[in-house]
């Protein structure tokens, strides 16, 4: 007998993943855990007859001859069928895009992409199969939910190709937003006017880290969705949200905006999991207590070694800077000999300005030629610090409307990043 089974709090890109292999192994019976999120107990109140689906106390185990894992890597996260570890005659088999697990399989596709239902529809496709509509909204549904509708900064060009195939296939837009965004009621907006009172930021980088507690009579279904909106709302980079249970435990929820900010390895710590983008954790009390928790989640944060490209890698050095009296036809002249767009004034260890091409095309008589460059520079400067990434370099400049950044480091001006740097860096292009 062959069995796939998925994560505890099965969410839709889980339901999704067991669908998807059931459909690749026409044998195998799909193994739904008792505990789904919310709006997956809604779909499946209606869909379950559609699919092979059952329940952990329904498979027989001593008749289990292959074990296939979906959307997690971890055995402590499957119900009842963990107990299939020890058995030297299961195979297991893992389909999953999460990492650091302690499932030791046989066999696995194991990759960093937006959702474990693109490595399934990736078979699929290698094998030329088609699928109905049910089929394809399902599996685009928890595709669109583990990557935020291909918003996320975890979604790969793959994730994207695969909800090409479910859209050709036929799924059906209207029923995946359905089940991704359902309605409001009243108490939804009432937890997320709480939320908006009670935020207590934490600044790491330049990264806006917001947390907050809530303590409820009943969690609503939609509590994971609240807490996505509730980030976007109040513009932070990562959220999370500890829920009380009860006495004895409380439910973390976190979500992110930034590829830095792993909230998925940063939960795992506490026994939990997820994504980059999303991730959650029931923690006791026994263990951490509740202000633990916090700055055990402030520790992964801080200590999190960040890769890729920062400031310093896309800045300009030295510097072109300036007098303030300094006349503005020389100025001008300093533009079009180097070819830049801006030029600092001050000292480097005094930054007083900056002036700009776009002040210069402002200039309609001949007297401001003559006049010194203080007369016309912006004395509010915004600077970065040269260990940022370039995204945040990016997110300033859209904020205040600029062009160009000095980058300063103890409290010395060593560069320039400009706009230009920053297209180059993100798409390869100059500007035209």
């Amino acid at each position: 007998m062959e069995v796939v089974t998925t994560h505890k709090n099965c969410d839709f890109d889980a339901l999704a993943s067991v669908i998807a292999a059931t459909l690749l192994y026409p044998n195998a019976v799909g193994v739904i855990p008792k505990a789904v999120n919310p709006n997956v107990a809604k779909f499946l109140s209606t869909h379950k007859t559609a699919f092979n689906l059952v329940v952990p106390k329904e498979v027989v185990l001593a008749d289990v001859t292959r074990l296939i894992v979906v959307d997690t890597d971890q055995w402590r996260r499957i119900e009842r069928l963990d107990r299939l570890r020890e058995r030297e005659d299961v195979e297991i088999w893992l389909w999953d895009h999460h990492h650091g697990g302690d499932i030791d399989a046989d066999w696995r596709c194991q990759e960093e992409v937006g959702a474990t239902v693109t490595l399934l529809v990736r078979e699929m496709k290698a094998r030329g199969m088609s699928l109905n509509a049910l089929a394809s909204t399902v599996l685009l549904i928890g595709l669109y939910e583990d990557t935020g509708n291909l918003s996320f900064p975890s979604t790969t060009a793959e994730d994207a190709a695969a909800a090409a195939f479910l859209l050709d296939n036929q799924a059906d837009l209207h029923v995946a937003s359905f089940f991704l965004t359902p309605p409001y009621e009243e108490i939804e907006k009432d937890i997320l006017f709480t939320m908006m009172q009670n935020s207590e930021t934490y600044q790491h980088l330049h990264y806006k880290i917001v947390f907050n507690t809530l303590n409820l009579r009943q969690k609503p279904p939609m509590l994971a969705s609240i807490v996505s909106m509730y980030r976007k709302i109040i513009s932070a980079d990562a959220v999370f949200i500890t829920v009380i249970n009860d006495k004895k435990s409380c439910t973390v929820i976190g979500r992110s905006g930034v590829e830095v900010i792993d909230v998925g390895a940063i939960l795992q710590v506490f026994g939990g999991g997820g994504h980059p983008a999303a991730g959650s954790a029931t923690i006791k009390f026994a263990e951490y207590e509740q202000d633990e928790i916090r700055t055990k989640i402030i520790e992964q944060i801080t200590t999190a070694k960040i890769s890729g490209a920062t400031v310093a890698d896309l800045m300009s050095f030295p510097v072109t800077m300036v007098a303030g009296d300094t006349p503005m036809d020389a100025v001008r002249d300093i533009m079009q000999e180097q070819n830049i767009r801006g030029v600092l004034v001050g000292t480097p260890k005094n930054l007083e300005g900056i002036i700009v091409l776009w002040d210069l095309k402002k200039f309609t008589q001949e007297k401001q030629w003559r006049s010194p460059v203080k007369a016309f520079m912006a004395r509010t400067v915004a600077t970065i610090a040269p260990d940022v990434q370039p995204a945040r370099a990016a997110q300033l400049m859209v904020e205040k409307n600029i062009g160009h950044l000095p980058v300063v480091h103890h409290s010395t001006v060593i560069g320039i990043v400009t706009r230009t740097d920053i297209l180059n860096y993100f798409y390869g292009l100059l500007p035209e």
